[in-house]
């Protein structure tokens, strides 16, 4: 994979909207993903930028989530606002971190993002419910650098 238009078809693209609109019917948390071809910084240092770039802290109660894939580097990380960070445990991302790179070792890469948004959006579920009157903050579209 040298490109990251090659990376995913169209038609896995919107696989994988659907999935974020699946986990985001049960929680109020939001969750995007992103995907560039390299980056010279740590990868989480770099979600994290892509996580500011996207205005993904502007959600009222900061639960937005980022999946973002360094395609070449075949590296991944999942950022969480700041909402999150202060309510879940230190740990709380391995499950997803886990199922994805479980799927990207197999070179299933669209199904480790639809696994790791699933789980993502069970992981957030427990802490950040959907409740009457959420509104989709943020995009679902995968964005690409």
């Amino acid at each position: 994979m040298s490109k990251v238009e090659d990376f995913l078809s169209a038609e896995e693209e919107q696989d994988i909207v659907q999935a974020i609109l699946t986990a985001e019917k049960r929680t109020s948390g939001e969750i995007r993903v992103h995907i560039e071809a390299h980056t010279q910084l740590p990868h989480f240092e770099r979600a994290k930028e892509v996580f500011k770039m996207l205005k993904m802290g502007n959600t009222k109660d900061g639960t937005g989530v980022l999946i973002y894939v360094a395609v070449n580097d075949r590296k991944f990380a999942i950022c969480g606002d700041h909402g999150i960070n202060k309510a879940v445990p230190n740990d709380f991302w391995d499950t997803t971190r886990d199922t994805i790179q479980s799927q990207f070792k197999k070179n299933n890469f669209k199904q480790g993002i639809i696994d790791g948004i699933l789980m993502a959006g069970k992981e957030l579920q427990t802490h950040f419910p959907w409740q009457q009157g959420d509104i989709n903050e943020l995009s679902n579209e995968v964005s690409k650098g």
